[in-house]
């Protein structure tokens, strides 16, 4: 087809643009030269639209079945709904790869429109970095993952067909939204060695930079709950997360760039962590690029992971390299440069953001030393090593409850010094706590119908209790001299500061989430025939008929089991046995009844063989699922990206040409 050739000229076009855009405007300002930093929005612009583009072509090619392409011929089939041809366009590696660097194109192009009011040279200097990044990236694709290779002249009748695990709805809308938080990562990478590279190494480029960062951070928090919750019905094990490495290599750089949220707020507010806070921003984007290796490199096996040869693995793995080199070379160029411009005692918010930093940096290591050690024995012939949820749990869930404890205290704190005497209202908040979180873990206990006490739904109760309690006593400290309706005092509160009480109670319920269905939650494995029941944590499950479904691409044996509650209809499951007619792989599609208490979950098995060896079609093993607010997890993350959302629009991040214009001439090239 003609326009999946104008797709790979567009793409060798945005290689040469990427690289204009990476050297022209560094020239600009070595050189002093205006008119070549006004360059770097330009071809910022066009380079985005040669992605745009060369994307839309790959997606014309799998709508139009051009199985001339070898990445359609293997991810495709004409029998595929035109909804799933649009995922499969990033289904697999190549696709993938062109999402990849099509998002990075989108943020290069927000990052040139909303940062107008930027000092010219320092615009031109983050414009450049990403064009180095976008280039590096852009090079590997092209010499080693092009997805417009052709199969000449003996083209396929028909294609390979979509892995049906990733035919799902849920599939077209993660990998765009986990790939913009990934991505985003660079933005504020190329902040920090812009300024690095300026010698600018105030506060000032933290205010530049924490808006895109919150951004990135909505993005990849949305990005891992669709994630989870596409495991949690696809998979049909009736789980949310599994500490698979894939599962990991997206959690790393969300906990790294939660580290640099706090550590950004702080540098921008006092002028302290400076150093912590540009390590924190290459450490973030370094672990993107690490779980794009991952993902790529064929390291390891994962249903989340594209099939891919080692070499193109080692092609991400050396532009991480250069990443990661790049950007402690910049720092200790550049690093010595740093000064402290005001201090804090040990009585104060910058030390508990402290410790919540180094609580989150070791998770981070716990989760990156558990995923990559299997790797490494591997390696050096150590022998098959498996680190699994055991290990995580282990580590991961006590971190989690020491940061909870630390972030209560940290929300009443105040900055440099804080001189109250604090202790009654610790303690207040702790009996509260005490008293409250019990009551609360008894009465997620009742709606779970599940009267088993467990200790982590406790401690997780009692300090979300905790923490609530000193978010309550921080907004009657803000309003302390309010003299008019407290109303109108809640109304002068920033929009930042709002939002980091809504990212911290989407954690909050998170958590909850969290405890009550992985502590609470009941399984039963039955073999059932039409007409058997089974009672499941005071539900009646009954079993009805069979029937044979007939879809777009794949057949299907589809059960009917109502669910009953005390004697009372409260739904009709439908769960799925599928077989996919090209692949001939089979497919578990669950039967979910949606409720923010008590989820019933319901996965059919495979037929039941009888004592001759002989299979049975109406007797099938059915797993039965309770699963006590399990949507809080997810209910919680679309909190915190909720919280962020609200946080980037405070006006102080809103630059006009007047007030940062002055700050031009105190720029260094």
């Amino acid at each position: 087809m003609l326009i999946t050739e104008l797709g790979y000229f567009s793409l060798l076009s945005a290689f040469v643009l990427a690289i204009l855009q990476a050297i022209l405007p560094a020239i600009g300002v070595i050189k002093h030269q205006v008119q070549w930093q006004r360059l770097a929005p330009s071809l910022t612009v066009a380079q985005f639209l040669a992605m745009m583009l060369s994307f839309l072509a790959l997606i014309a090619g799998f709508l139009y079945n051009d199985f001339s392409l070898v990445y359609v011929a293997k991810q495709s089939n004409s029998l595929l709904p035109w909804y799933y041809k649009l995922s499969a366009t990033w289904g697999g590696h190549e696709g993938s790869l062109l999402l990849w660097m099509m998002i990075l194109a989108t943020w290069c192009m927000l990052v040139s429109v909303f940062s107008r009011g930027l000092p010219l040279d320092m615009r031109a200097r983050v414009l450049s970095i990403l064009g180095g990044v976008q280039a590096m990236m852009l090079t590997m694709m092209i010499f080693t993952s092009s997805p417009f290779d052709r199969v000449l002249p003996n083209l396929p009748v028909d294609g390979a067909d979509l892995n049906p695990l990733l035919q799902d709805p849920g599939l077209i809308f993660h990998p765009p939204m986990l790939y913009m938080g990934y991505v985003g990562l660079a933005v504020p990478f190329a902040f920090c060695m812009a300024a690095l590279w300026a010698g600018r190494l105030d506060a000032v480029w933290t205010r530049w930079s924490r808006p895109w960062t919150l951004m990135a951070w909505a993005f990849l928090t949305l990005g891992i709950a669709l994630g989870s919750w596409w495991a949690y019905y696809e998979l049909g094990w009736g789980g949310w997360w599994f500490w698979d490495p894939v599962e990991n290599a997206s959690l790393m750089p969300w906990l790294a760039s939660t580290a640099l949220l706090h550590s950004l707020a702080v540098t921008e507010k006092r002028g302290v962590f400076k150093a912590w806070t540009m390590m924190l921003a290459i450490f973030a984007f370094a672990l993107s690029l690490l779980g794009t290796f991952m993902v790529r490199s064929g390291v390891i096996t994962s249903v989340h992971s594209f099939a891919a040869d080692p070499t193109r693995g080692l092609a991400v793995l050396a532009i991480l390299a250069i990443v990661i080199g790049f950007g402690l070379l910049m720092f200790a160029l550049r690093g010595w440069r740093l000064t402290v411009e005001s201090s804090y005692r040990l009585k104060s918010r910058e030390s508990m953001l402290v410790i919540n930093n180094l609580i989150l940096l070791i998770a981070t290591l716990v989760v990156l030393l558990g995923t990559l050690y299997p790797m490494i024995a591997e390696f050096f012939h150590l022998g098959q090593v498996s680190v699994g949820p055991p290990y995580f749990n282990a580590l991961f869930v006590p971190l989690t409850w020491l940061l909870l404890g630390f972030m209560g205290v940290g929300a009443v704190m105040r900055y440099k010094y804080d001189s109250r005497p604090l202790l009654t209202s610790i303690l207040a908040c702790a009996v509260s706590a005490l008293v409250l979180g019990s009551v609360l873990a008894y009465m997620v206990a009742q709606l779970a119908e599940s009267y088993v006490f467990d200790y982590s739904v406790e401690i997780s109760a009692v300090l979300s209790i905790w923490v609530l309690a000193f978010v309550v006593l921080d907004i009657k400290d803000k309003l302390r001299h309010q003299k008019h309706s407290l109303a109108a005092g809640l109304t002068k509160l920033s929009p930042s500061y709002w939002g980091m009480q809504i990212a911290h109670i989407g954690v909050l319920v998170c958590v909850m989430g969290v405890a009550a269905t992985t502590s609470m939650s009941i399984e039963k494995d039955i073999a059932m025939t039409v007409g058997d029941s089974v009672h499941v944590q005071g539900y009646d499950f009954y079993l009805q008929e069979f029937e044979t479904i007939k879809g777009a691409n794949y057949d299907a044996t589809q059960a009917t089991i109502t669910v009953k509650h005390d004697g009372k209809l409260i739904s009709t499951l439908y769960p799925q046995k599928r077989n996919y007619v090209v692949s001939m792989m089979p497919m578990t599609e669950v039967g979910i009844r949606p409720s923010l208490f008590n989820e019933m979950y319901v996965a059919l098995g495979e037929p039941i063989a009888k004592d001759n060896g002989q299979v049975d079609v109406n007797t099938w093993a059915v797993r039965v699922y309770v699963k006590p607010m399990v949507r809080w997890i997810w209910l919680g993350a679309i909190l915190m990206a909720i919280g962020a959302a609200v946080a980037i629009t405070d006006k102080r991040y809103r630059f006009k040409n007047k007030q940062v214009i002055q700050t031009n001439t105190n720029m260094g090239a």
